[in-house]
């Protein structure tokens, strides 16, 4: 199948993106993945389709990333390393491509024991930066990373993530920068929700010069009520929820609306951060609020 990726392009012009992220449902239907898909379908430029979140089965970021396309929306297939070995990977991508991916974002993968099957055994052949590279090997040179030739090798947009959180912060940018090394053309970041501490760390990104080799896109996760935020204190490494927005969702009248705002106030200030390439709306079953908060901030996916 040919074409290339979009985003690929739209990164390389300088343009804005805005990604937004689809949790596979626990199903085999595909009209339970099409019913969240159609509610950001017009929103964004890319779709992440997560690959097991919190690792817990659910359908394949595979399958998920086929039916964006039959829907017109360009999919990013995340690939964990939990799951899988580096022959598996390889077939992987060598089956997404065929079908039609080009977006591919490599991560660890959350640790089977936050799912509710911890005595599944893991896999973590190689780690997400070996994995960038095995793809960088895939895309620029043609070759399985056993060294094998490939016929009609894929093209690929390979991006990562990073959190400008982790603790600690120089061990935490010294992986980012060892996956812009591997190959990594762009990374979605954690949900930032501590300005002051983001913007320290784009200051940092910044003397490193990664936005100038990969573009920066910022994670947003629109809050809906002050238990999720709760949650995302206790049980979401890396995360960072200042007491700030945890006390205006608690006195608003209508936390999600409180929620929806704080978004979008955190849109507006990312984007003006010279070096930031675009937003990664993470809506956590919330998919409305995604079209709301591009409504509110008055942000449009490029034709």
């Amino acid at each position: 199948m040919e074409g290339t990726s979009v985003l690929k392009e739209k990164l390389s012009r300088g343009e804005f993106i805005v990604t937004a992220e689809i949790a596979p449902p626990k199903s085999a239907s595909a009209e339970d993945f099409i019913a969240r898909a159609e509610k950001m379908k017009g929103f964004a430029d890319a779709y992440n389709v997560t690959d097991n979140q919190t690792a817990m089965v659910r359908l394949s970021s595979l399958a998920g990333s086929v039916m964006c396309l039959r829907m017109g929306m360009e999919p990013i297939m995340q690939i964990v390393c939990r799951d899988r070995n580096r022959i598996a990977m390889q077939s992987d991508v060598l089956g997404a491509h065929a079908l039609g991916i080009r977006n591919i974002l490599c991560l660890s993968g959350d640790h089977q024991s936050f799912g509710n099957q911890p005595d599944a055994k893991n896999v973590f052949d190689v780690d997400s930066t070996q994995q960038i590279m095995i793809f960088r090997k895939m895309t620029d040179e043609g070759r399985l990373w056993g060294g094998d030739e490939i016929k009609n090798p894929p093209r690929l947009c390979i991006g990562a993530a990073t959190n400008p959180f982790g603790t600690p912060p120089r061990m935490h940018m010294l992986r980012t920068m060892n996956k812009l090394a591997a190959g990594s053309e762009f990374f979605q970041t954690q949900a930032v929700f501590d300005l002051d501490r983001f913007d320290e760390w784009m200051e940092d990104a910044r003397r490193l010069n990664i936005h100038k080799k990969a573009g920066i896109i910022v994670g947003i996760i629109p809050l809906k009520t002050v238990r999720a935020a709760k949650f995302m204190i206790d049980n979401v490494p890396g995360t960072c929820v200042p007491d700030s927005v945890i006390e205006r969702l608690s006195s608003a009248a209508d936390p999600a609306a409180e929620g929806l705002r704080i978004a979008a106030e955190t849109i507006e200030h990312v984007s003006s951060q010279k070096g930031v390439a675009g937003v990664h709306i993470m809506p956590i079953n919330w998919y409305d609020s995604v079209g709301r908060l591009i409504e509110m901030t008055g942000l449009r996916p490029s034709l």
